[in-house]
């Protein structure tokens, strides 16, 4: 199986070429393109691959201006941290939409729908069931992330716009909203639970407990056993995160793209 990437993030172009050859090692990942411009140029003069893997947004504008200018029967898995452009990458015949952090996981399932959408005699053209991908972006496009939260302390219960947000952290089965200034509210909710509801762009699951704000983070700092801190800033004593091992590629590549 031939692959090309068209993705302008070095970070996650190599964490994606990694996930590929985990997946299998016998794919043949044959160029690497970073904007519009060279994707023209590659697909109008090679022979087209088995699967593309484009970034929705690259430096010099939309991925969709690609197909606008070249005609293809390779299948599309688009990669972005970008749910609203769900809609337009159905339409340009993708068998899949992966919202960035790329995971193995996550991976793994496109190539499985792939493998389930693509006839084995006769042809490499998927065979994609619009109507249940249809209502799968449909739903994507529909997530609403929360604005704000209610908390409470004591008896008492807060309205906390989510700007004020510091960082969420379980402890002891007990989950906690850590504000800005330092305040600690009781949540009635899982970790797991709120990495759902919570806006990828602005908060990211640093550990197993931890989900942190991207407006709260003061300066990052390389720790011990590949690890990274996190110091979160406006807090009257410093604050320390810090980022698990699995996940300092991740964090990496969020904090670049937002």
């Amino acid at each position: 199986m031939n692959v090309v990437i068209i993705e302008d993030e070095l970070l996650a172009s190599e964490r994606l070429q990694i996930l590929i050859k985990k997946y299998d090692e016998d794919i043949n990942i044959v160029a690497f393109l970073e904007t519009v411009e060279d994707a023209v140029d590659y697909l109008q003069t090679n022979k087209h691959p088995d699967i593309l893997f484009v970034d929705i947004q690259l430096a010099d504008g939309h991925s969709f201006e690609i197909f606008k200018k070249v005609k293809t029967t390779a299948p599309i898995i688009f990669t972005t941290a970008y749910n609203q452009y769900a809609l337009d990458a159905f339409r340009l015949f993708s068998i899949d939409y992966i919202l960035k952090p790329i995971t193995a996981e996550t991976l793994a399932n496109a190539f499985l729908k792939y493998n389930n959408l693509t006839k084995t005699q006769n042809t490499n053209l998927p065979v994609v069931d619009y109507t249940l991908l249809l209502q799968q972006m449909q739903d994507d496009i529909a997530v609403k992330y929360k604005t704000r939260f209610l908390a409470k302390v004591g008896q008492r219960t807060y309205f906390i716009p989510v700007e004020d947000v510091a960082y969420f952290v379980a402890d002891n089965k007990i989950v906690y909203l850590v504000a800005r200034d330092g305040k600690k509210y009781i949540k009635n909710a899982t970790i797991e639970k709120l990495e759902q509801i919570l806006d990828p762009k602005k908060f990211f699951r640093a550990n197993r407990k931890i989900i942190v704000h991207i407006d709260a983070i003061e300066q990052v700092k390389p720790y011990d056993n590949s690890r990274l801190i996190i110091i979160i800033r406006n807090f009257t004593t410093l604050e320390e995160i810090i980022v698990s091992r699995e996940k300092v590629s991740d964090f990496k590549e969020w904090a670049e793209k937002f």
